[in-house]
């Protein structure tokens, strides 16, 4: 199958710039509106040689909200009354899976078959069961560099690969890939040009899975680091326990180098691992974070040219007597610390990035401390006034934490977050996402190529929803960007940055594997603003450090970058 010749996204090149003799053979350092990192190549091109075709977007509906959609999946559990840790539900992932220019869906499942819904636009899926499920996270990703997106799923004890013929998924191994897994995600965490994997177990769900043989040995369980050798994955264990439902990698220090953050359940506290000359050295930059780690998110949400850190954890959305009457007895028995110096808080910490190593907790003061039971929190600008928006998505359901509730479910509704300007969120309810459907995993993606961000939750024990955006505005417009990179083993780019470029700022997201909880993103990244605001170019900082500038750039069009 030629991926290209199907390609609805496909179209004629609409520019190209050659400049293949400026070379350095050394280290380098880009900056990046304020952020920076290091490349290492034997010549990268500063300009590379790259192929630029634009699609314009289809006229979408248009009601001001999100109109919600049943899809094809329910997330079922093992057992019932639903037990921890079937209370933590699985993920989704999203990505082109057949080549055909649509965005594909994946949505993991328990107790049954995972489920692929291969779009046929329009939002019109095709349902195909895949496996048997017993999976927690899932990734979208191109793992072996041949152009085709690879699935894999975590379970409880590992991970799960299906590689990607042409289309269809054979179960294949990861070479060198042998530990418990549950939370993991991929990166060019070396630089060499590959995709590295770092993966976290969930050592009480493995206690329950394997009793006293995870007592009395060693499982394996851990934090892992496996380099991507030539398609072999070699192990280095940063920690020997982990409680991981979160891991993230980002320079967090702005040394030039890629670290990774362990977002770990219960008391015990998140791990940071900061990438130096000499190795992999465990650090603490953050004055507090979240207490029982769900979720983790980054993004620059106030425009200030520096990446922010969104982790959620669970608190009561109101004070509310009927909510606190359902909480109560769960808050009671929750650990607020072990001792005075416990960075540890039972509410989301957003980290506002100001300053090389510095990092203040402004979720308070920003509007996004309490949003109730919460699991995948992501960013996007899903009104496109040019700032990023949140959601997150909420519910529990444990026989254990709520026999006193119906059902044993602390029911909640989603919140969605406007972001009204320079980071400050305000809660949003008419835009239609308050779904009470006991969410787990979500991601973002425009799905039906109009232009604005839709939404897919995968809930626990109830139907997955595809929220369609709706809110439209005449004075609004977007542009998403796409980078093909077919000579690397990094074929779409992940860990790249984007700037759109404006009169008076510079917008910067990331192209990133996943984020959120267990869930994978789509590598498109979608950039929203509204009049007067014009953008005067789009900017490509390549996994390597090249650049790309595009300018006379186009409302309304999906551009597709190819560097040859």
């Amino acid at each position: 199958m030629d991926k290209g010749s199907s390609s609805a996204r496909r179209a004629a090149p609409l520019y190209i710039s050659f400049n293949p003799m400026w070379r350095v053979f050394s280290f380098f350092i880009v900056a990046v509106g304020g952020m920076f990192f290091t490349a290492s190549c034997s010549s990268p091109d500063i300009n590379p040689s790259v192929t630029v075709s634009s699609v314009p977007f289809h006229s979408g509906r248009c009601s001001g909200t999100f109109v919600a959609h049943d899809l094809a999946h329910i997330t079922q559990p093992t057992s019932r009354p639903i037990e921890m840790f079937d209370s933590n539900g699985s993920g989704l992932a999203i990505n082109d899976l057949d080549g055909d220019g649509d965005l594909d869906l994946v949505l993991a499942n328990l107790d049954g078959p995972n489920t692929l819904l291969w779009n046929e636009g329009d939002l019109n899926f095709r349902t195909e069961p895949l496996g048997i499920g017993q999976s927690r996270g899932v990734t979208a990703v191109d793992v072996d560099g041949d152009g085709w997106v690879d699935l894999t799923f975590s379970t409880n004890l590992g991970l799960v690969h299906w590689k990607n013929r042409a289309g269809s998924f054979e179960q294949s191994n990861l070479d060198g890939v042998r530990k418990p897994a549950y939370a993991f995600t991929w990166h060019d965490i070396d630089r060499d040009g590959d995709l590295d994997l770092i993966t976290g177990s969930y050592d009480a769900a493995l206690s329950r899975a394997l009793g006293d043989g995870f007592l009395n040995n060693d499982a394996g369980s851990g934090v892992y680091l496996y380099e991507n050798e030539n398609g072999r994955f070699t192990p280095t264990r940063l920690a020997d326990e982990a409680q991981a439902l979160a891991i993230i990698t980002h320079d967090f220090n702005r040394d030039g180098q890629q670290d990774i953050l362990v977002g770990n359940d219960f008391v015990v506290q998140d791990q940071l691992w900061l990438q130096t000359a000499s190795g992999w050295e465990e650090s603490h930059l953050f004055q507090s974070t979240t207490h029982s780690t769900m979720s983790f998110a980054i993004a620059d949400v106030n425009n200030d040219g520096r990446s922010d850190l969104l982790a959620t954890d669970m608190h009561p959305a109101s004070d509310d007597p009927a909510v606190l009457a359902a909480w109560e007895p769960v808050m009671a028995m929750m650990m607020h610390g072990e001792s005075a110096d416990d960075p540890q808080v039972m509410e989301n910490v957003l980290q506002i990035s100001t300053g090389r190593e510095r990092f203040s907790n402004a979720a308070f003061n920003r509007g996004l401390a309490y949003s109730g039971w919460s699991w995948s929190a992501k960013f996007g600008d899903l009104n496109h006034d040019g700032w990023l928006d949140a959601y997150i998505v909420n519910g529990m359901i444990a026989a254990e934490l709520f026999g006193h509730l119906p059902q044993n479910e602390l029911v909640e509704k989603n919140q969605a977050y406007q972001n009204l300007g320079g980071g400050m969120f305000q809660p949003v309810t008419q835009w239609g996402l308050g779904s009470i459907r006991s969410g787990r995993g979500m991601s973002m993606a425009d799905l039906d190529q109009d232009g604005d961000l839709d939404i897919v939750v995968n809930n626990l024990d109830a139907p997955a929803q595809l929220f369609e955006n709706q809110l439209c505005s005449e004075n609004s417009h977007s542009v998403e960007i796409q980078l093909e990179w077919p000579g690397s083993q990094n074929t779409q780019g992940l860990g790249g940055f984007v700037q759109l470029i404006t009169a008076d700022r510079t917008i910067t997201q990331e192209i990133r594997a996943n984020s959120g909880y267990l869930s994978g993103d789509p590598p498109v990244i979608h950039f929203g603003w509204s009049n007067p605001v014009a953008p005067q170019k789009i900017k490509v900082i390549w996994p390597d450090g090249a650049q790309s500038e595009i300018e006379a750039i186009q409302a309304d069009h999906l551009y597709i970058i190819k560097r040859h």
